[in-house]
């Protein structure tokens, strides 16, 4: 299995990725949204950017705070207009199978 990329900059950049998780968590206590809301706001984000593996995290984060697969995907789908289809296209799977993991 390959390494999760994620990981690869933790243990390559410790101290830096230390930095970014502590901006990561600032972000996360932000009041105004509920959690939910935020992961798939940062699903339409990733979708936006073209980031299959990031829709794929935040996909597996939002299922895990309750968010429905419809909610998972329509956050994706969301962005058609705004992206294009190639971004959709590109991103949806990655949504679906992380809906699926655990």
């Amino acid at each position: 299995m390959d390494q999760n990329p994620y990981e690869i900059f933790q243990n390559e950049f410790p101290e830096l990725a230390g930095k970014f998780n502590e901006l990561v968590e600032a972000q996360i206590s932000l009041k105004g949204l509920d959690p939910k809301t935020k992961q798939l706001i940062n699903l339409a984000i990733q979708t936006a950017n073209r980031n299959p593996q990031g829709v794929k995290m935040h996909a597996m984060m939002a299922k895990k705070i309750g968010a429905t697969r419809e909610e998972v995907t329509s956050a994706v789908v969301l962005n058609l207009h705004l992206s294009g289809l190639a971004a959709v296209l590109e991103c949806l799977p990655a949504a679906i199978e992380g809906f699926k993991l655990e």
